[in-house]
């Protein structure tokens, strides 16, 4: 089995984002439990393939030679998943509730080498 690092996307700017804003404050509640019920069941469905039930994501700081600098991307939670194939790992996404019920964008899906030469 392989691993495979999942990162979930979402951009305060996407569509996704603008139609969840523009949510009646009942509405949206409504949603957020049914999204946290949702991602609930999908962990529980997906135990036995996880291997770092991961979490959301804060701030992001970015160190280069020029030194450290705060910097924003589109990232905005992971998981850890083993599977067979890069295929298979994908599949485990299809209707995730973080773009199905939630405002999110994507979850890209890569896997985790081996680090060189070990």
């Amino acid at each position: 089995m392989k691993k495979f690092l999942a990162i979930y996307t979402g951009s305060p700017t996407s569509a996704n984002k603008t139609q969840w804003d523009q949510l009646g404050e009942q509405e949206r509640r409504q949603r957020e439990a049914a999204g946290i019920k949702a991602w609930r069941d999908w962990m529980t469905t997906h135990q036995a393939v996880l291997v770092d039930t991961g979490g959301p994501l804060g701030k992001t700081k970015q160190t280069t030679s020029q030194g450290i600098t705060d910097t924003r991307n589109n990232m905005a939670a992971y998981v850890i998943v083993r599977a067979e194939s890069h295929d298979v790992a994908a599949r485990l996404f299809q209707n995730h509730p973080h773009f199905a019920i939630f405002p999110g964008d994507a979850v890209e899906i890569m896997e985790c080498l081996p680090i060189p030469g070990q």
